[in-house]
Protein backbone atom coordinates (compact mmCIF):
# COMPACT_ATOMS: atom_id res chain seq x y z
CA UNK A 1 0.00 0.00 0.00
CA UNK A 2 1.52 3.50 -0.98
CA UNK A 3 0.85 6.37 1.12
CA UNK A 4 1.57 9.72 0.36
CA UNK A 5 1.72 13.61 2.89
CA UNK A 6 1.02 16.02 0.90
CA UNK A 7 2.37 18.95 2.51
CA UNK A 8 -0.06 22.43 1.78
CA UNK A 9 -0.09 25.96 3.15
CA UNK A 10 0.62 29.30 2.14
CA UNK A 11 3.76 30.77 0.84
CA UNK A 12 6.63 31.55 3.52
CA UNK A 13 5.37 29.30 6.14
CA UNK A 14 7.81 26.65 6.99
CA UNK A 15 6.88 23.80 4.92
CA UNK A 16 10.12 23.32 2.75
CA UNK A 17 12.07 22.86 6.22
CA UNK A 18 9.35 20.94 7.44
CA UNK A 19 9.61 18.72 4.51
CA UNK A 20 13.55 18.69 4.73
CA UNK A 21 12.84 17.41 8.15
CA UNK A 22 10.60 14.58 7.53
CA UNK A 23 12.76 13.35 4.80
CA UNK A 24 16.18 14.02 6.84
CA UNK A 25 17.40 15.13 3.93
CA UNK A 26 18.17 19.01 2.08
CA UNK A 27 16.15 18.31 -1.47
CA UNK A 28 13.92 21.52 -0.39
CA UNK A 29 15.64 25.01 -0.75
CA UNK A 30 14.71 27.00 2.26
CA UNK A 31 14.80 31.04 1.90
CA UNK A 32 12.80 33.62 3.91
CA UNK A 33 11.38 35.10 0.73
CA UNK A 34 7.70 33.78 -0.33
CA UNK A 35 7.61 32.01 -3.41
CA UNK A 36 10.98 29.85 -3.64
CA UNK A 37 9.49 26.17 -4.15
CA UNK A 38 7.59 26.91 -7.37
CA UNK A 39 7.93 23.03 -8.68
CA UNK A 40 6.80 20.20 -6.60
CA UNK A 41 9.30 18.03 -4.59
CA UNK A 42 9.03 14.60 -3.01
CA UNK A 43 10.98 12.38 -0.91
CA UNK A 44 10.66 9.45 1.24
CA UNK A 45 10.11 9.14 4.77
CA UNK A 46 10.15 6.57 7.79
CA UNK A 47 8.29 7.01 11.09
CA UNK A 48 7.44 4.30 13.55
CA UNK A 49 8.12 1.56 10.79
CA UNK A 50 6.09 2.80 8.31
CA UNK A 51 7.35 4.37 4.90
CA UNK A 52 5.42 7.05 3.04
CA UNK A 53 6.26 9.57 0.13
CA UNK A 54 6.28 13.25 1.15
CA UNK A 55 5.42 15.97 -1.50
CA UNK A 56 6.25 19.64 -0.98
CA UNK A 57 3.71 22.10 -2.82
CA UNK A 58 4.61 25.64 -3.13
CA UNK A 59 3.04 28.52 -1.04
CA UNK A 60 -0.95 28.04 -1.96
CA UNK A 61 -1.76 31.68 -3.48
CA UNK A 62 -5.44 32.75 -4.19
CA UNK A 63 -6.93 35.59 -6.80
CA UNK A 64 -3.08 36.11 -7.96
CA UNK A 65 -2.48 37.07 -11.35
CA UNK A 66 1.46 35.81 -11.80
CA UNK A 67 1.62 33.27 -14.01
CA UNK A 68 3.99 31.21 -11.47
CA UNK A 69 1.33 31.31 -8.51
CA UNK A 70 -0.98 30.12 -10.78
CA UNK A 71 0.63 26.68 -11.20
CA UNK A 72 1.88 27.08 -7.95
CA UNK A 73 -2.22 26.40 -6.91
CA UNK A 74 -2.99 23.75 -9.64
CA UNK A 75 -0.39 22.10 -7.83
CA UNK A 76 -1.72 22.03 -4.35
CA UNK A 77 -5.21 21.13 -5.58
CA UNK A 78 -3.52 18.12 -7.07
CA UNK A 79 -1.45 17.52 -3.78
CA UNK A 80 -4.96 17.67 -2.08
CA UNK A 81 -7.11 15.53 -4.61
CA UNK A 82 -4.08 12.71 -4.58
CA UNK A 83 -3.01 12.64 -1.25
CA UNK A 84 -3.65 9.91 1.90
CA UNK A 85 -3.27 12.75 4.49
CA UNK A 86 -2.49 16.50 4.30
CA UNK A 87 -0.17 18.05 6.68
CA UNK A 88 -1.82 22.09 6.58
CA UNK A 89 1.28 24.14 7.81
CA UNK A 90 0.39 27.70 9.76
CA UNK A 91 2.46 30.51 10.82
CA UNK A 92 1.62 30.50 14.54
CA UNK A 93 3.35 33.76 14.91
CA UNK A 94 1.55 35.54 12.26
CA UNK A 95 -1.66 34.39 13.40
CA UNK A 96 -4.72 33.64 11.51
CA UNK A 97 -4.36 35.00 7.87
CA UNK A 98 -7.24 35.21 5.38
CA UNK A 99 -5.10 33.19 3.24
CA UNK A 100 -4.80 30.48 5.66
CA UNK A 101 -9.09 30.15 5.80
CA UNK A 102 -9.21 29.90 1.83
CA UNK A 103 -7.20 27.15 2.53
CA UNK A 104 -8.86 25.60 5.22
CA UNK A 105 -12.19 25.93 3.41
CA UNK A 106 -10.75 23.64 0.23
CA UNK A 107 -9.23 20.98 2.59
CA UNK A 108 -12.61 20.38 4.42
CA UNK A 109 -14.23 20.00 1.21
CA UNK A 110 -12.11 17.55 0.43
CA UNK A 111 -12.55 14.64 2.89
CA UNK A 112 -8.91 13.51 3.37
CA UNK A 113 -7.58 13.47 6.90
CA UNK A 114 -5.98 16.88 7.41
CA UNK A 115 -3.42 17.72 10.38
CA UNK A 116 -3.00 21.47 10.95
CA UNK A 117 0.56 22.35 12.06
CA UNK A 118 1.23 25.80 13.96
CA UNK A 119 4.83 26.50 13.00
CA UNK A 120 7.52 28.54 14.26
CA UNK A 121 6.78 27.66 18.15
CA UNK A 122 10.06 27.50 18.70
CA UNK A 123 9.93 27.27 22.31
CA UNK A 124 7.38 26.02 24.71
CA UNK A 125 5.83 28.81 25.97
CA UNK A 126 5.19 29.91 22.36
CA UNK A 127 2.18 27.27 22.47
CA UNK A 128 -0.21 29.11 23.41
CA UNK A 129 -0.72 30.98 20.21
CA UNK A 130 -2.13 28.04 18.89
CA UNK A 131 -5.24 28.61 20.05
CA UNK A 132 -6.73 30.89 17.36
CA UNK A 133 -6.42 28.09 14.72
CA UNK A 134 -8.63 26.11 16.21
CA UNK A 135 -10.99 28.69 14.50
CA UNK A 136 -10.28 27.10 11.10
CA UNK A 137 -12.47 24.02 11.86
CA UNK A 138 -9.83 21.31 11.21
CA UNK A 139 -9.34 19.53 14.27
CA UNK A 140 -6.19 19.30 16.78
CA UNK A 141 -3.95 21.70 16.32
CA UNK A 142 -0.09 20.59 16.75
CA UNK A 143 2.35 23.29 17.94
CA UNK A 144 5.77 22.16 15.68
CA UNK A 145 8.74 23.60 15.08
CA UNK A 146 10.51 22.72 11.45
CA UNK A 147 13.87 24.24 12.56
CA UNK A 148 14.33 22.67 16.03
CA UNK A 149 11.91 19.51 15.22
CA UNK A 150 9.95 19.85 18.43
CA UNK A 151 6.93 18.49 18.14
CA UNK A 152 7.20 17.12 14.96
CA UNK A 153 7.51 13.62 16.25
CA UNK A 154 4.23 14.09 18.12
CA UNK A 155 2.14 14.87 14.34
CA UNK A 156 4.48 12.03 12.61
CA UNK A 157 2.63 9.66 15.20
CA UNK A 158 -0.85 10.82 14.16
CA UNK A 159 -0.11 10.81 10.47
CA UNK A 160 1.21 7.04 10.29
CA UNK A 161 -2.07 6.20 12.42
CA UNK A 162 -4.03 7.04 9.64
CA UNK A 163 -2.19 5.63 7.20
CA UNK A 164 -2.38 2.32 9.10
CA UNK A 165 -5.98 2.61 9.67
CA UNK A 166 -6.44 2.73 5.55
CA UNK A 167 -3.78 0.28 5.15
CA UNK A 168 -5.95 -2.41 7.68
CA UNK A 169 -8.25 -1.86 4.46
CA UNK A 170 -6.87 -2.84 1.52
CA UNK A 171 -7.82 -5.28 -0.71
CA UNK A 172 -5.81 -8.27 -0.91
CA UNK A 173 -3.61 -8.17 -4.12
CA UNK A 174 -2.79 -10.79 -6.66
CA UNK A 175 -0.19 -13.19 -6.65
CA UNK A 176 1.72 -12.48 -9.63
CA UNK A 177 5.07 -10.24 -10.57
CA UNK A 178 4.02 -6.64 -10.74
CA UNK A 179 5.65 -4.39 -13.49
CA UNK A 180 5.19 -0.72 -13.48
CA UNK A 181 5.77 1.16 -17.03
CA UNK A 182 7.22 4.91 -15.33
CA UNK A 183 8.75 8.23 -16.77
CA UNK A 184 8.69 11.23 -17.81
CA UNK A 185 5.15 12.70 -20.11
CA UNK A 186 5.80 11.89 -23.77
CA UNK A 187 8.39 9.05 -23.56
CA UNK A 188 6.21 6.22 -24.59
CA UNK A 189 4.47 5.14 -21.59
CA UNK A 190 1.15 4.44 -22.60
CA UNK A 191 2.24 3.89 -26.29
CA UNK A 192 4.04 0.33 -24.64
CA UNK A 193 0.97 -0.73 -22.37
CA UNK A 194 -1.05 -1.05 -25.55
CA UNK A 195 1.67 -2.47 -27.23
CA UNK A 196 2.02 -5.14 -24.36
CA UNK A 197 -1.60 -5.48 -24.52
CA UNK A 198 -1.95 -5.98 -28.03
CA UNK A 199 -4.10 -8.69 -30.74
CA UNK A 200 -1.96 -11.19 -28.93
CA UNK A 201 -3.15 -10.60 -25.45
CA UNK A 202 -5.50 -12.56 -23.37
CA UNK A 203 -6.22 -10.02 -20.58
CA UNK A 204 -8.45 -11.79 -18.02
CA UNK A 205 -10.22 -9.31 -16.20
CA UNK A 206 -9.00 -5.48 -14.93
CA UNK A 207 -9.25 -5.36 -10.96
CA UNK A 208 -8.95 -2.35 -8.85
CA UNK A 209 -5.33 -1.93 -7.14
CA UNK A 210 -5.12 -1.22 -3.28
CA UNK A 211 -4.39 2.07 -4.39
CA UNK A 212 -6.77 4.90 -5.46
CA UNK A 213 -7.06 5.05 -9.05
CA UNK A 214 -4.56 2.29 -9.97
CA UNK A 215 -5.47 -0.62 -11.91
CA UNK A 216 -4.26 -3.81 -11.64
CA UNK A 217 -4.05 -5.40 -15.01
CA UNK A 218 -3.24 -9.47 -15.27
CA UNK A 219 -1.52 -10.11 -18.16
CA UNK A 220 -0.29 -13.26 -20.02
CA UNK A 221 1.15 -13.36 -23.32
CA UNK A 222 4.24 -14.37 -24.99
CA UNK A 223 5.39 -16.41 -22.86
CA UNK A 224 5.05 -14.43 -19.84
CA UNK A 225 2.15 -13.97 -17.37
CA UNK A 226 2.53 -10.35 -14.76
CA UNK A 227 0.53 -7.85 -13.14
CA UNK A 228 1.14 -4.72 -15.30
CA UNK A 229 0.62 -1.66 -12.93
CA UNK A 230 -0.90 0.47 -15.10
CA UNK A 231 -1.27 4.34 -14.76
CA UNK A 232 -1.80 6.20 -18.16
CA UNK A 233 -5.37 7.39 -19.07
CA UNK A 234 -7.20 6.26 -15.86
CA UNK A 235 -8.69 9.56 -14.69
CA UNK A 236 -11.84 10.24 -14.46
CA UNK A 237 -12.21 13.29 -17.14
CA UNK A 238 -13.33 15.77 -14.32
CA UNK A 239 -10.43 15.25 -12.46
CA UNK A 240 -7.35 15.72 -15.26
CA UNK A 241 -5.88 19.58 -15.02
CA UNK A 242 -3.45 21.16 -17.36
CA UNK A 243 -0.24 20.58 -15.46
CA UNK A 244 0.07 17.66 -16.46
CA UNK A 245 3.66 17.56 -15.55
CA UNK A 246 2.58 17.24 -11.67
CA UNK A 247 -0.45 14.82 -12.13
CA UNK A 248 2.69 12.24 -13.87
CA UNK A 249 5.05 12.89 -10.54
CA UNK A 250 2.03 11.66 -7.72
CA UNK A 251 1.14 8.59 -10.46
CA UNK A 252 4.99 7.41 -10.76
CA UNK A 253 5.00 7.63 -7.03
CA UNK A 254 2.23 5.15 -6.86
CA UNK A 255 3.11 3.16 -9.48
CA UNK A 256 6.82 2.89 -7.98
CA UNK A 257 5.69 1.66 -4.38
CA UNK A 258 2.99 -0.66 -5.59
CA UNK A 259 5.38 -2.63 -8.12
CA UNK A 260 7.99 -5.50 -8.31
CA UNK A 261 9.91 -4.38 -11.21
CA UNK A 262 9.74 -0.79 -12.41
CA UNK A 263 10.38 -0.09 -16.18
CA UNK A 264 11.74 3.32 -16.58
CA UNK A 265 11.39 5.07 -19.83
CA UNK A 266 13.32 6.82 -21.53
CA UNK A 267 13.34 9.30 -25.06
CA UNK A 268 15.95 8.95 -26.77
CA UNK A 269 15.39 11.70 -28.79
CA UNK A 270 15.68 13.65 -25.19
CA UNK A 271 18.39 12.39 -23.23
CA UNK A 272 18.07 11.38 -19.59
CA UNK A 273 17.14 14.38 -18.05
CA UNK A 274 17.09 15.41 -14.40
CA UNK A 275 13.60 14.13 -14.22
CA UNK A 276 14.12 10.89 -15.35
CA UNK A 277 17.27 10.81 -12.36
CA UNK A 278 14.41 11.79 -10.27
CA UNK A 279 12.09 8.84 -11.35
CA UNK A 280 14.95 6.33 -11.80
CA UNK A 281 16.59 7.10 -7.79
CA UNK A 282 12.79 7.08 -7.00
CA UNK A 283 12.79 3.35 -7.82
CA UNK A 284 16.16 2.37 -6.10
CA UNK A 285 15.16 4.05 -2.74
CA UNK A 286 11.75 2.11 -2.47
CA UNK A 287 14.35 -1.16 -3.51
CA UNK A 288 12.57 -1.95 -6.71
CA UNK A 289 13.94 -3.90 -9.88
CA UNK A 290 14.84 -1.66 -12.67
CA UNK A 291 15.16 -1.84 -16.48
CA UNK A 292 16.31 1.42 -18.26
CA UNK A 293 14.38 1.40 -21.79
CA UNK A 294 15.21 3.68 -24.26
CA UNK A 295 12.52 4.74 -25.76
CA UNK A 296 12.65 6.53 -29.90
CA UNK A 297 15.84 5.17 -31.11
CA UNK A 298 14.67 5.07 -34.45
CA UNK A 299 14.55 9.03 -34.13
CA UNK A 300 18.52 9.13 -33.14
CA UNK A 301 21.34 9.69 -35.64
CA UNK A 302 23.67 6.57 -35.51
CA UNK A 303 27.20 6.40 -35.59
CA UNK A 304 29.01 2.96 -35.25
CA UNK A 305 29.39 3.03 -31.39
CA UNK A 306 26.30 5.34 -30.62
CA UNK A 307 24.57 3.13 -28.27
CA UNK A 308 27.77 2.66 -26.43
CA UNK A 309 28.24 6.01 -25.85
CA UNK A 310 24.41 6.46 -24.87
CA UNK A 311 24.33 3.65 -22.19
CA UNK A 312 27.77 5.01 -20.86
CA UNK A 313 25.95 8.76 -20.18
CA UNK A 314 22.66 6.82 -18.16
CA UNK A 315 25.57 4.97 -16.09
CA UNK A 316 27.24 8.07 -15.19
CA UNK A 317 24.17 10.02 -14.50
CA UNK A 318 22.68 6.91 -12.25
CA UNK A 319 25.95 6.52 -10.52
CA UNK A 320 26.70 4.91 -8.19
CA UNK A 321 23.91 2.20 -8.61
CA UNK A 322 24.31 1.70 -12.24
CA UNK A 323 24.16 -1.85 -12.34
CA UNK A 324 20.61 -2.14 -14.52
CA UNK A 325 19.78 -3.49 -17.92
CA UNK A 326 19.10 -0.47 -20.88
CA UNK A 327 16.91 -1.39 -23.47
CA UNK A 328 16.76 0.43 -26.87
CA UNK A 329 13.55 0.33 -28.63
CA UNK A 330 11.17 1.58 -30.90
CA UNK A 331 8.03 1.31 -29.43
CA UNK A 332 6.02 3.07 -32.91
CA UNK A 333 8.16 0.44 -34.96
CA UNK A 334 7.72 -2.15 -32.58
CA UNK A 335 11.46 -2.86 -32.42
CA UNK A 336 12.71 -5.11 -29.26
CA UNK A 337 10.03 -4.34 -27.47
CA UNK A 338 9.35 -7.89 -26.50
CA UNK A 339 12.77 -8.05 -25.08
CA UNK A 340 11.72 -5.64 -22.17
CA UNK A 341 9.36 -8.75 -21.26
CA UNK A 342 12.03 -10.65 -21.09
CA UNK A 343 14.56 -8.45 -19.55
CA UNK A 344 12.07 -7.55 -16.90
CA UNK A 345 11.09 -11.40 -16.11
CA UNK A 346 14.39 -12.11 -14.97
CA UNK A 347 14.65 -8.81 -12.84
CA UNK A 348 11.92 -9.85 -10.79
CA UNK A 349 13.51 -13.68 -10.35
CA UNK A 350 17.09 -12.36 -9.57
CA UNK A 351 14.92 -9.70 -7.06
CA UNK A 352 13.58 -13.05 -5.69
CA UNK A 353 16.72 -15.05 -5.38
CA UNK A 354 17.55 -16.70 -2.20
CA UNK A 355 20.69 -17.49 -1.05
CA UNK A 356 21.71 -20.02 1.23
CA UNK A 357 24.36 -19.30 4.55
CA UNK A 358 26.48 -22.16 3.71
CA UNK A 359 26.58 -20.53 0.39
CA UNK A 360 27.50 -17.29 0.97
CA UNK A 361 30.38 -18.30 3.15
CA UNK A 362 31.70 -20.79 1.04
CA UNK A 363 31.81 -18.24 -1.32
CA UNK A 364 32.78 -14.79 0.91
CA UNK A 365 34.91 -15.84 3.20
CA UNK A 366 37.92 -16.83 1.21
CA UNK A 367 37.04 -13.38 -1.05
CA UNK A 368 37.51 -11.49 2.42
CA UNK A 369 40.88 -13.35 3.24
CA UNK A 370 42.31 -12.45 0.16
CA UNK A 371 41.20 -8.90 0.03
CA UNK A 372 41.07 -7.38 3.67
CA UNK A 373 39.63 -4.68 5.13
CA UNK A 374 42.40 -2.09 5.57
CA UNK A 375 43.44 -1.31 9.57
CA UNK A 376 41.15 0.39 11.44
CA UNK A 377 41.55 3.36 13.58
CA UNK A 378 43.72 2.66 16.75
CA UNK A 379 45.63 -0.04 14.76
CA UNK A 380 42.72 -2.47 15.33
CA UNK A 381 42.00 -5.29 12.06
CA UNK A 382 38.21 -5.81 10.98
CA UNK A 383 37.46 -9.58 10.71
CA UNK A 384 34.17 -10.64 8.92
CA UNK A 385 33.11 -13.60 10.37
CA UNK A 386 30.47 -14.89 8.36
CA UNK A 387 27.75 -13.76 6.17
CA UNK A 388 23.98 -14.15 5.79
CA UNK A 389 20.60 -13.00 3.53
CA UNK A 390 18.03 -11.78 6.08
CA UNK A 391 14.40 -13.26 5.06
CA UNK A 392 13.00 -10.48 3.41
CA UNK A 393 11.09 -9.35 -0.07
CA UNK A 394 14.08 -7.62 -1.01
CA UNK A 395 18.04 -8.82 -1.25
CA UNK A 396 19.61 -7.74 2.44
CA UNK A 397 22.61 -9.54 3.46
CA UNK A 398 24.06 -9.03 6.86
CA UNK A 399 28.01 -9.50 7.71
CA UNK A 400 28.66 -10.25 10.66
CA UNK A 401 32.21 -8.66 12.25
CA UNK A 402 33.94 -7.49 15.44
CA UNK A 403 34.11 -3.55 14.52
CA UNK A 404 30.77 -2.99 12.37
CA UNK A 405 31.19 0.93 12.97
CA UNK A 406 35.16 1.05 11.68
CA UNK A 407 33.76 -0.84 8.16
CA UNK A 408 34.28 1.98 5.68
CA UNK A 409 32.26 2.87 2.51
CA UNK A 410 34.70 1.70 -0.31
CA UNK A 411 34.80 -1.76 1.09
CA UNK A 412 31.26 -2.02 1.51
CA UNK A 413 30.75 -1.14 -2.12
CA UNK A 414 33.64 -3.67 -2.88
CA UNK A 415 31.39 -6.37 -0.87
CA UNK A 416 28.52 -5.18 -3.03
CA UNK A 417 30.07 -5.49 -5.88
CA UNK A 418 31.61 -9.04 -5.17
CA UNK A 419 27.63 -9.98 -4.61
CA UNK A 420 26.92 -8.65 -8.11
CA UNK A 421 29.74 -10.81 -9.51
CA UNK A 422 28.81 -13.82 -7.97
CA UNK A 423 25.31 -14.14 -7.82
CA UNK A 424 24.14 -11.27 -10.50
CA UNK A 425 21.69 -8.87 -9.41
CA UNK A 426 21.70 -6.72 -12.40
CA UNK A 427 18.68 -3.98 -12.05
CA UNK A 428 18.27 -5.08 -8.13
CA UNK A 429 19.32 -2.63 -5.38
CA UNK A 430 21.11 -4.74 -2.79
CA UNK A 431 21.51 -3.46 0.80
CA UNK A 432 24.24 -4.29 3.77
CA UNK A 433 24.10 -4.52 6.86
CA UNK A 434 27.00 -4.62 9.50
CA UNK A 435 26.43 -6.03 13.14
CA UNK A 436 28.72 -6.83 15.88
CA UNK A 437 29.65 -10.62 16.69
Amino acid sequence: MSNILAIVGRPNVGKSTLFNRFTQSYSAIVESQSGVTRDRIYGKSDWNGVEFSVIDTGGFVQGSDDVFEEEIRKQVLFAVDEADAIVFVVDARAGVNLLDEEVAEILRRSGKKIFLAANKIDTPNLEALTGEFYSLGLGDVFPVSAVTGMGSGDLLDKVVESFEISDSNKEPEPDLPKIAVVGRPNVGKSSLVNAFLGDERNIVTSVAGTTRDSIYTPFKGFGHEFMLVDTAGLRKKGKVYENIEFYSTLRTIRAIENSDVCIVMLDASQGMEKQDINIYHLAEKNRKGIVIVVNKWDLVEKGSNTHLEFEKIIRDRIAPFNDVPIVFVSVSEKQRILKILDIAAEVYQKRSQRISTSVLNEIFLPIIESNPHPMASRGRYIRIKYVMQLKTATPQFVFFCNLPSEVKDPYKRFLENQLRKKFDFTGVPVQLFFREK
